[in-house]
């Protein structure tokens, strides 16, 4: 049993230092964790803001330029339209001269036309034999009609190169009017854009909202092809995406919307310093977390270990305190129950002597031996007395011994009735009625008998303390559940006031007034509890008092 009680008490300590290990830790690392978790957060926007926001300004940079682009050659086609009248652009030489006018100022225009209402190029000037063409069935054309002014995306035509055109309609009377269409040098516009690219190994290009490519691009396809890029969501703003790129790195992608046009300018940036610093400092940020981790653990570890250490010792001095107590305590009730057990040793002594000096006398007065039948009365007689002052004796010496908990399966009523013989004079002397209430049968438990005595004794000794001569002591028993069973002691005393009733366990508290040490009490709360069971009492002043020990009927030594 003792090692089992060892192994209990290893694993409380062990139980201790596991919530305490947890607990602090939460406590220390939880701080440390969401610092770091926002530390990082803080860094990875600060980071993302700075790769992002050159591409933002490119792109918007970009789009203002391109913007700029189209809205001069848009504004002089328009000048021309209310310049001139429809008369004068048919003819060739003017048109050509208005066209060496617009390459020479504007640069980037390859032809110009003029397109009556019906589709059909009535005028034209530049390097191509397109007059008298039909239009009527091209989307452009059904564009400008509706629309007035119309920028095409990058298309082949009838020329067979990629162009684009820029086409108003000059309203003459309703629904009645002309075109002027001109068509712009891709070349031209291929170097503007590329002139876009922010850094080594970037990416700049055109492309209408369905993904089609409108410049040519170094890395993601040529003119007219599908950009090899995940498709880009519509936005009317600029917008960055971070896709993953080659080699595991991550490329930012920033595009806007060209107004008035069907381009979108998008920018592709690879992986910068400023990514590979981010990696470096989240590293260093993990790095740091992990060996705080590691440092408050060992720390946290040690520190609980210790304290842990301390706290056995501590209920080692604690225990072995107690344990000396109780020693103390029932020494001293053993003391105050000699007077009684030598009154009751004294009376079987009384009778062996004077039983020997009748069998002396039997021999001494008579020449022939005494008759066999009264010798052996005499023996049994004196016999009987040795046999019961052996019973006191050994009760006495067992109820004394200093010892380790042994259990053992024990009757309690039984028991009672043992420790009640201690106290059978004092109730005589004083006329104090002890009164057992003990049910049919016995009821057995598996405890500590040498702990039970002293535990009882205590609380009668108490009863006793309690009551005045001619008073009354109930001592019951009753089985309360399965597992358990109560025993209860009641007086007709003096009571308890209640404002007592929470600290008479309390060590060294005593209501007799300098009478006792004010440790009875305390060291049976301590074994009941060492025992597994419980103490309780309810008293009220002038009435008397009830003490209730209730214990487990099987072992349960804590």
């Amino acid at each position: 049993m003792r090692g089992r009680a060892s192994l209990l008490s290893e694993r409380r300590y062990r139980r201790l230092f596991l919530i305490a290990v947890f607990s602090i830790s939460a406590v220390a690392l939880a701080p440390l964790l969401i610092m770091t978790w926002a530390n990082h957060r803080q860094y990875a926007e600060a980071f993302r803001e700075e790769q992002t926001r050159p591409l933002v300004r490119f792109v918007a940079n970009g789009k203002l330029s391109l913007e700029s682009f189209l809205e001069a050659r848009i504004a002089a086609l328009d000048y021309i339209l209310a310049a001139r009248d429809r008369t004068e652009l048919q003819r060739s030489e003017t048109l050509n001269g208005i066209l060496q006018d617009m390459q020479a100022t504007f640069g980037g225009f390859v032809d110009l036309g003029v397109i009556d209402d019906t589709g059909i190029q009535v005028a034209y000037a530049g390097p191509f034999d397109l007059a008298g063409r039909d239009y009527r069935e091209a989307p452009w054309f059904q564009e400008v009609i509706s629309r007035g002014t119309f920028v095409s995306d990058v298309f082949l035509g009838l020329r067979g190169s990629p162009h684009f055109v820029i086409a108003l309609f000059h309203e003459v009377e309703a629904g009645q009017g002309y075109v002027l269409r001109a068509t712009i040098d891709t070349d031209f516009f291929n170097r503007l854009v590329r002139h876009l690219v922010p850094e080594p190994g970037g990416d700049v290009f055109l492309q209408t909202q369905e993904g089609i490519l409108q410049t040519p691009s170094s890395s993601h396809g040529g003119i007219l092809e599908a950009a090899s890029i995940q498709p880009l969501p519509f936005s009317t703003q600029t917008e960055v995406l971070a896709v993953p790129g080659a080699e595991g790195r991550t490329e930012h992608i920033a595009y806007a919307p060209v107004e008035g046009s069907p381009f979108s300018l998008v920018i592709v940036s690879p992986s910068t310093a400023t990514e590979l610093g981010w990696a470096s400092l989240r590293r260093n940020l993990l790095v740091f977390l992990g060996v705080s981790v590691v440092l408050i653990l060992s720390v946290i570890i040690w520190g609980s270990t210790w304290a842990v250490k301390k706290a056995k010792e501590a209920d080692l001095i604690r225990a072995s305190a107690l344990h000396r107590m109780e020693y103390q305590n029932k020494m001293a009730a053993l003391g105050r129950l000699s007077a009684g057990v030598a009154h009751e040793i004294n009376n079987p002594i009384s009778i062996v002597s004077q039983n020997a000096g009748l069998l002396k006398d039997l021999f001494l007065m008579s020449e022939r031996p005494p008759p066999k039948e009264r010798v052996l009365s005499i023996l049994d007689s004196v016999l009987g007395a040795a046999e019961r002052c052996g019973g006191i004796t050994h009760r006495l010496l067992g109820f004394a011994k200093h010892m380790q908990v042994q259990p053992e399966t024990i009757d309690l009523g039984q028991l009672l009735v043992e420790v009640l013989g201690f106290l059978e004079k004092e109730a005589e002397y004083r006329a104090v009625r002890v009164e057992t209430l003990f049910p049919d049968g016995s009821l057995t438990i598996v405890s500590d008998r040498g702990q039970l005595q002293q535990v009882f004794l205590n609380i009668i000794n108490n009863a006793f303390a309690a009551v005045d001569e001619g008073g009354q002591i109930q001592i019951g028993m009753e089985d309360i559940a399965a597992d358990s069973v109560a025993v209860w002691i009641q007086d007709d005393g003096v009571g308890i006031p209640q404002e007592h009733l929470s600290t008479i366990f309390d060590p060294f508290f005593s209501t007799k007034k300098g009478a006792g040490t004010g440790l009875g009490l305390s060291i049976t709360y301590g074994i009941v509890q060492k025992l597994g069971g419980e103490v309780t009492v309810k008293s009220r002043v002038g009435e008397g008092s009830r003490f209730i020990v209730t214990l487990p009927k099987g072992s349960r030594e804590r």
